[in-house]
């Protein structure tokens, strides 16, 4: 079982695709990592011998951030907005979307489900 960067990496899918697994890899990176170590993207990441997977941990080691080194890197980047009381710290602190995007319609995957607001009851209680 290829473990690297503390990520059980799934076993069936292509070495390319299943490097994506970790968090702060995508495709590109992926890829790159491949190519600069050598190793053949199209074999499955059960299929990988032990040294592969020894160049693979190394070169992801010496050139990523990844997992819980970024994810703190990330977090103490928005801690930071959120201090120092910019724009962007502000959007972040509401939970409101902090690069531009409408907030009239749409944004309801950053604000949440809609709540109601003065809404009259059917019941017409009197």
């Amino acid at each position: 079982m290829a473990r690297i960067a503390g990520v059980d990496l799934p076993r069936d899918r292509p070495v390319h695709i299943g490097l994506t697994a970790i968090y702060g890899i995508g495709r590109p990176a992926a890829l790159m990592i491949l190519k600069k170590t050598g190793v053949d993207g199209g074999i499955r990441v059960k299929d990988l011998e032990e040294s592969q997977v020894l160049k693979i941990r190394d070169a992801i080691d010496s050139d990523y951030q990844v997992e819980g080194d970024l994810r703190r890197q990330i977090s103490g980047n928005i801690k930071r907005l959120v201090d120092i009381g910019c724009y962007r710290g502000l959007r972040h602190r509401r939970g409101l979307p902090a690069r531009g995007q409408r907030t009239k319609t749409n944004a309801r995957t950053r604000k949440g489900p809609r709540k109601a607001i003065g809404r009259a009851s059917k019941s017409g209680g009197k």
